[in-house]
Parts: structure tokens; C-alpha cells; sequence
């Protein structure tokens, strides 16, 4: 099976909310609430609908960026890009019971999340996505083979999502290059049964 980690999105046909709520129902254990332009307020209000939802669902809930609402709300964790607060100041900030995850592009931004302590790793993008402004340079199925090489020589042993523009053909090919998990937001969100794609996403292994 497939470790699918779902990152929400707002469309004009769903909400935050009710992104993360298909996704579980199909039977995704990873959300990760990320509400780029949103207000603090507005992030905490749907972080906690979606917190006794992921209890009942048995997954996991990860919020991008806001780590003194991780914090607050007690969720699972925080996943920060590479733009938000660096990872060592967030381990201080919550302490080793949260996961902390990174965005990392390159085989350095791999090493310096490494070394700052996080316990997983977002890597990407695969292709151009337009759920993301400002994106780093596409690595293909090429520059994980060629990420994850670099880090088995050093001896660099973390989980690794692929993220960005992934869609469901894409995902045996992306497995073979020996990453952990895939983040998706938009095949699911676009597809014409959110739940159906998702256990669809996750039986492709």
C-alpha cells in the first residue's frame, strides 16, 4: 500500500475541511493541513474540526508552517518549508514528542535538515504544480534516484514524501526510486469521486 500523505487545498467545490475529510474517508492516514494565505484564526478553527476527525480516522495531522499553534492545539506535528522557521528552532519550540518534517530540494537542503533533526523529509517538486508560487527546479524521477543515492553514501537514513504535481501514473515509477511516501492534493481534488481516487491512489502499489 501506497504512504499517502494528503495536503489540503481549497477549490471552488471544497473546502479546507472538507478536502482533508474525502481524503480520510478514502482511506488516507497523513493529512497535512497547509492554508498558505489564511489567517492564524482561520487555520486554528479548521485545525480543530480536523483534529477529532484524524482521532476518529486514526491519522496522523501535521500543520504547515504555524508551529506555536502545533503547539497549542497538541496535533502531530509541523511541516515546514524553506521559507519558515528552521527546523532546530522548532525542535527547541516543541520538543521530541512532534513531528517535525522539511521541504528539501537538493541533496544539501537534505543534509541540513538532517543535521537540525527532522524526522522526515518533503521532497520535490516532481513536476510543475500550480498549487505551489515560487517553485524550486523540477526534479523528475531522475533527481530523487539522484538524491536518495547521495544520501545512502551518507549513511542519511530518513522517510521521504515526494511532493508536486504527482499524479496516480506517476507513482510506481516515483516508488521504484526508492522514496517512503507521495504527497497529493490536486489528482484527488480534481477527480470526479475524491474518495474513490484516494483508495484508488493508495490500492497502486
Amino acid at each position: 500500500m501506497v504512504s499517502l500523505q494528503f495536503i489540503t487545498h481549497q477549490t471552488e467545490r471544497y473546502s479546507y475541511f472538507e478536502s482533508a475529510r474525502m481524503a480520510l474517508e478514502g482511506g488516507c492516514k497523513w493529512i497535512q493541513l497547509r492554508m498558505k494565505d489564511a489567517s492564524l484564526k482561520e487555520v486554528e478553527a479548521v485545525a480543530l474540526q480536523l483534529k477529532p476527525l484524524c482521532k476518529e480516522y486514526e491519522a496522523v495531522l501535521i500543520l504547515d508552517d504555524h508551529v506555536e499553534l502545533v503547539k497549542k492545539l497538541e496535533v502531530d506535528g509541523v511541516h515546514l518549508g524553506k521559507k519558515d522557521m528552521p527546523i532546530d528552532q522548532a525542535r527547541q519550540m516543541l520538543g521530541e514528542a512532534f513531528i517535525i518534517g522539511g521541504t528539501a530540494n537538493t541533496f544539501e537542503d537534505v543534509v541540513q535538515h538532517y543535521r537540525a533533526g527532522a524526522d522526515y523529509l518533503g521532497i520535490g517538486p516532481f513536476r510543475f504544480t500550480t498549487t505551489k508560487k515560487n517553485l524550486s527546479p523540477v526534479l523528475g524521477l531522475e533527481g530523487y534516484s539522484s538524491i536518495l543515492s547521495q544520501m545512502k553514501e551518507a549513511n542519511i537514513e530518513l522517510p521521504v514524501v515526494a511532493i508536486g504535481g504527482i499524479t496516480n501514473e506517476d507513482i510506481p515509477d516515483i516508488l521504484r526510486t526508492g522514496v517512503n511516501g507521495i504527497a497529493m492534493s490536486g489528482t484527488i481534488l480534481r477527480a470526479e469521486n475524491p474518495v474513490e481516487e484516494t483508495r484508488k491512489i493508495l490500492s497502486n502499489s
